[in-house]
């Protein structure tokens, strides 16, 4: 079997759960794979309404999932298929996983189009905090840096 063969099965996969979550009731549009050595390894689809929980989408369960599976924070020598373009949340959580590659299948604009628009929040990103619609506030920034402190200091430390 070519590889292709095999993207085009795993990205199959990414849609027929992300059909299935809305056929089932148990939520948005979206689903995502992790794939290593060209084997799905970890799904995952959206379970935002249905957990109650706005972080709960499709690659981010996924990514729970795979790194539960292998033990590990990172996704090294993974692959992630994800039926969508990934929003700005998904896209830093698949970035600090740090598979070798993503695939996705619907764009940003196709979601968009549905309602799915986080436009919003990408715009949000490039404005200074001070700016923002969600009124941000610093707080206790100097009690804070103890944190960063001891972090820098530790030998214990696992770096990431």
């Amino acid at each position: 079997m070519c590889a292709t063969t095999n993207k085009n099965e795993f990205m199959q996969e990414a849609i027929r759960l992300s059909i299935e979550n809305v056929t089932s009731g148990k939520g948005g549009p979206f689903g995502a794979v992790i794939v290593k050595d060209g084997k799905i390894i970890a799904r995952g689809a959206n379970q935002v309404t249905s957990s109650n929980d706005p972080t709960a989408h499709a690659e981010v369960v996924a990514i729970r999932n795979a790194c539960k599976e292998l033990g590990s924070f990172q996704l090294d020598g993974c692959e992630i298929y994800t039926s969508c373009e990934p929003c700005p949340m998904c896209l830093g959580a698949i970035y600090w996983a740090r598979p070798d590659r993503m695939y996705f299948a619907n764009t940003k604009k196709d979601a968009a189009d549905i309602q799915f628009d986080d436009q919003f929040i990408y715009e949000e990103l490039e404005i200074p905090y001070t700016n923002r619609k969600l009124e941000t506030i610093p707080l206790m920034r100097e009690e804070a840096l103890e944190a960063f402190r001891l972090w820098t200091e530790s030998i214990n430390k696992i770096e990431y």
